[in-house]
């Protein structure tokens, strides 16, 4: 089945969708039955490429890596400008699906939100890997899209493409979800786990991280802990329920963490992880970020470098883990697509 889709936002996360929808399109059409076609992408900072019949991925790739913009795309198109505003674009286009993919602002959720909810009242399915509208207004907006007879999915949020919402949609439905806990940023476990084995004090670690493009130049999101508050409220409000703002998270970083602190928990068996945490007690949710000193016989303790992981204490299956990656080109990009895959299944039912 053929479906339209419009991306709004074409940096990392975007490309890497391209190039496995590049990749993989036989094997899409052969086993899953679905046929993406790119009807518009619009980006603030590469311009804007429309048509209908189905952009060319392959020397839409090449312009960009070219460091060329959009709308210097060689191929088809019906139009190729500087900027197209998102709104005026998801209005005009005709399309089944947009893939939201832009920066994220957790203060505002904007401009993503509205871009959300203009497809959605357009009758368009959404997709995004956008944590700042699923963790301001998710309830809103699976609301809208109800109205609407259509998806919001947030696959990319959280953990990147390692499935969490498709792993409670899917192979633990039924469940109750009672707590999780788990490692819900790379950068600080990349931290710590070069604190711990390498030896190096709290800076050489972060200026490492930097090195590597693990930790942005302002670290502050990941250091202080407002990534993982910002995933966590996600994870409370989109599985439990919940109706929890970042302000309400207890939050602590680990910047105040030093190589003899890790090293003292390593000495008594026991590992430092910046831990987020949600907790249903009763209608009460409560939700924390903050190091935590693990034992070795917790499997999260395990988990190190770059790698994100999940604990789940469910009432049928008890605690159930996952790791994987919580960031990537091609992960991020795959947790798209797994979004739009569920999408198909459902209209194909």
């Amino acid at each position: 089945m053929e479906y339209r889709i419009i991306m709004i936002g074409c940096g990392t996360v975007g490309q890497g969708l391209l190039e496995i929808l590049e990749k993989k399109a036989a094997f899409l059409r052969d086993v899953y039955d679905f046929e993406p076609r790119i009807v518009a992408i619009t980006d603030k900072l590469k311009g804007t490429v429309i048509w209908p019949e189905g952009l060319q991925i392959k020397p839409l790739l090449e312009t960009l890596k070219q460091g060329k913009k959009l709308n210097d795309y060689p191929g088809p198109r019906e139009k190729a400008d500087e900027f197209v505003d998102p709104l005026d674009l998801i209005e005009k286009v005709e399309a089944e699906i947009m893939a939201e993919m832009t920066y994220t602002d957790i203060k505002t959720g904007e401009p993503a939100t509205s871009y959300i909810k203009k497809a959605l009242r357009t009758g368009k399915h959404v997709v995004t890997s956008n944590k700042g509208p699923a963790a301001l207004h998710y309830a809103e907006l699976r609301e809208l899209a109800r109205l609407n007879n259509r998806h919001f999915r947030i696959e990319g949020t959280v953990m990147s493409g390692t499935p969490v919402f498709h792993l409670f949609e899917n192979g633990l439905a039924g469940n109750e979800l009672l707590q999780v806990k788990g490692i819900l940023n790379g950068t600080t476990n990349f931290i710590l786990t070069k604190m711990e084995l390498d030896g190096l004090e709290y800076d050489e670690a972060l200026k490492l991280a930097q090195q590597l493009g693990y930790a942005e130049a302002d670290p502050t999101a990941d250091v202080e802990g407002f990534d993982a508050v910002a995933k966590v409220v996600i994870l409370a409000n989109a599985l439990m329920g919940g109706t929890l703002k970042p302000d309400d998270v207890r939050r602590q970083g680990i910047s105040h963490l030093r190589k003899k602190d890790i090293l003292e928990a390593r000495e008594t068996g026991q590992r430092y992880k910046l831990i987020a945490s949600v907790k249903k007690d009763g209608d009460k949710i409560t939700a924390s970020v903050a190091p935590e000193r693990l034992p070795l016989s917790d499997p999260l303790s395990a988990v190190m470098g770059a790698q994100n992981a999940l604990t789940f204490e469910t009432d049928l299956m008890g605690r159930v883990t996952i790791q994987g990656a919580g960031a990537g080109r091609i992960e991020t990009g795959f947790s798209i697509l797994s979004d739009m895959l569920a999408i198909a299944r459902c209209a194909a039912r």
